[in-house]
Order: C-alpha cells, then structure tokens, then sequence
C-alpha cells in the first residue's frame, strides 16, 4: 500500500469525521433554535395581552420579572441556535467562531455566579434577610421593589416575614403603619373567613394569618429540587463545553 493511498484513506476519514460532526452540531443546534422560538413566542404572547392575562401578571412581581427572563433565555437560545446552524451547514468559519464566542461568554458567566455564590453564600443567612426585611419593607407600597417582592413571596409561599410574624417587631413597616402588627401579604386569602379577616390578622389575631417564617417554607420548596437543578447544571455545562469543542473542530477543519 502506498503512502499517496494512506494519505488519501486519511483524508476521506477526516473529511467523513467533519461531517458527521457538522450534522451532528446543526441537528443540535436546531433543537436549541426551536428552544429558544418557544420561549420567545410565550414571553410574547403574554405581553401581547391575550385575554387580560397581562394584567394578571403585572400584578404578581415576580411572575412579571419571569416573563423578561423567559424573553431574555429565548432570545439567547434563538441567537445561538441560528449562529450554530448557519455556521455548521454553511461551513462559515465567522458564524462558528461567533458561536464559540458566544458559549465561552455563557460559559465563563456561569462559572463567576457559580464563584460570587460560594463566597457570599454569609449572605443567605437567616439573619442577613431578617435584618434586612426590618430595614426596609414597607408594607403595600408596590413602587418599592423589595416591599413588592417580598409581598409576592409572602403570598406565594403562605409565610410571613422570614423567621415569622415577630420579624415585624421593631421594622421599618411597624413605624409607617403603627396601627398593624402585621402587612396583608401574611394574611390568609380563603374566601371562608369572611371579609373582616384582613382586619383581624393585620391587628395581631394568630388565627387569621399565615406564622411559619418565609426562610423555612423557601427552603422546604427548594430543597425538592436541589438535586434536580444540580443535574440539570452539570448536564448543561457539559452540553457547553462539547459545543465549543465541536464549534473549534469544525472551525479548523474547513479549509
């Protein structure tokens, strides 16, 4: 066999590698496409008022923070996908180093939360939040972002404040409303306890409102999850470090 033989049986292998990767990288590029289309399409769909459904998200802060992040994820996704696809089936050396930019910056800003998480984890203590809720929570003011959020974590959570309801004792909301030991958002909202339940629980009546802590019920909540989102992490920052391995191979293989 002659080395000209050997050398071109290479070629053909490398040349059938680049392709089945180029495949590869569009077939999973466009999933990540159509991802990105979906997630687009539901944060659109809701700020184009179907049904009223707008305001019925404006009137939770956080459900209406999730829109603009599933808008922000979408538009990501979609960027990313047609950069993949475009650069994989056209070969264009331009898309895919893009593409790899791109990935590496995700990657690399993934890799610093990760970082800034551990080091200020002192952060997340009971304590930190506590003092913090004392110093600033307002009550129903909806125009101050950390009254608003707290009011929809009180809600959604069924809690009140972050060890409990004596965490209003000595706040910032005891001084502007003297007259309630307690803000609505700790109230419970069944229709059964009549309407003058709302009055009863801000006046310091036990029965008419919520009394486990908001830290507890948080971390009861997550704690269902943690291993998921833990899997889920390594199972995307794997899929990322493969895509820009792919992204180089096929960089430097197209000629």
């Amino acid at each position: 066999m002659g080395q000209g033989e050997v050398s071109a049986r290479g070629s053909a292998m490398e040349g059938d590698c680049l392709s089945c990767m180029k495949y590869l990288m569009f077939i999973f590029n466009f999933f990540i496409f159509l991802g990105g289309s979906f997630l687009l399409g539901v944060g659109i769909w809701v700020l184009l008022d179907p049904m009223g459904f707008r305001e019925i998200v404006a009137a939770n802060p956080l459900l209406f923070t999730g829109v603009y992040v599933i808008l922000a994820m979408g538009g990501m996704l979609f960027l990313l996908g047609f950069l993949g696809c475009c650069g994989a089936i056209r070969e264009n050396k331009c898309l895919l180093l893009f593409f790899f930019m791109l990935i590496l910056f995700i990657f690399l800003a993934e890799l610093a939360a990760a970082i800034l998480a551990f080091l200020f984890r002192e952060h997340l203590t009971r304590e930190y939040f506590s003092r913090e809720l004392k110093r600033h929570y307002q009550g129903q003011n909806n125009t101050d972002v950390f009254t608003s959020t707290w009011n929809a974590i009180m809600t959604t959570f069924d809690c009140c404040g972050v060890s409990g309801p004596e965490d209003f004792e000595e706040s910032l909301f005891r001084l502007l409303s003297p007259s309630k030991m307690v803000p609505e958002a700790c109230c419970q909202r069944n229709s059964y306890l009549g309407a003058g339940s709302v009055e009863q629980c801000v006046s310091g009546s036990v029965a008419f409102r919520h009394n486990k802590g908001c830290y507890s019920a948080m971390v009861n909540y997550f704690e269902t999850y943690i291993y998921t989102a833990g899997a889920l992490a390594i199972v995307v920052l794997t899929i990322e470090l493969f895509a820009m391995v792919f992204a180089m191979c096929l960089f430097r293989g197209i000629q």
